[in-house]
């Protein structure tokens, strides 16, 4: 019996330090880009299919508006009037100037037939511009924004950890019992 203890107990030890090293490679990707200046957004539609699928992972850089050109994949918020009322991932198309001089953008989505129904300024003097995605790693961010999903994530592990700790709570407690009472035994031996 006790082989086979100690091989689960090994088990148990390799898979809790894979998923660990797991935890800590997920949570580097997930920190390191912030650190080295992008922005990510999750695409939840698919207009960009062909070039960013749904499910992606955007990361955008910002980047002046000046610069910005034809060509380039922005993420922002459409016009008031639009309808839309989350941010949208499309390229740029046309870059012009209204009559006071400010710029006016048009955009596309890849996947759609037509250009969007609307024009826009961008108000910040920098706009985020997509540099690459990662296909697919948005769906866990997708995932967790579910409750459920997070609980699962937190609560299974976490019990998971206080169940061993409570394993070897009543191993040590066990293993100090015997080893006192042993030691009554050879103390009271004449």
């Amino acid at each position: 019996m006790q082989p086979l203890v100690s091989a689960a107990s090994r088990l148990v030890r390799i898979l809790t330090n894979v998923c660990l090293i797991a935890l800590t490679l997920a949570c580097t990707a997930y920190l390191v880009p912030s650190l080295l200046g992008y922005e990510r957004y999750v695409i939840t539609g698919g207009s960009m299919t062909g070039s960013i699928a749904k499910g992606s992972i955007a990361f955008e850089k910002p980047v002046p508006v000046g610069d910005l050109e034809v060509g380039d994949v922005i993420t922002y918020l459409p016009p008031a009037d639009s309808g839309v009322s989350n941010l949208v991932t499309h390229r740029i198309v046309e870059l012009g100037e209204d009559a006071q001089g400010a710029s006016r953008l048009r955009t596309k989505g890849d996947a759609n037939a037509a250009v969007d129904p609307w024009t826009f300024s961008l108000v910040a003097a920098e706009q985020p511009v997509v540099q690459f995605s990662v296909p697919r790693a948005g769906y866990v961010f997708i995932a967790l924004a579910d409750r459920e999903t997070r609980m699962l994530v937190i609560g299974v592990p976490s019990a998971l950890v206080a169940l061993l700790a409570l394993v070897e709570l009543v191993r040590n407690v066990g293993s100090s019992v015997t080893a006192r009472r042993r030691g009554r035994a050879v103390a009271t031996t004449p």
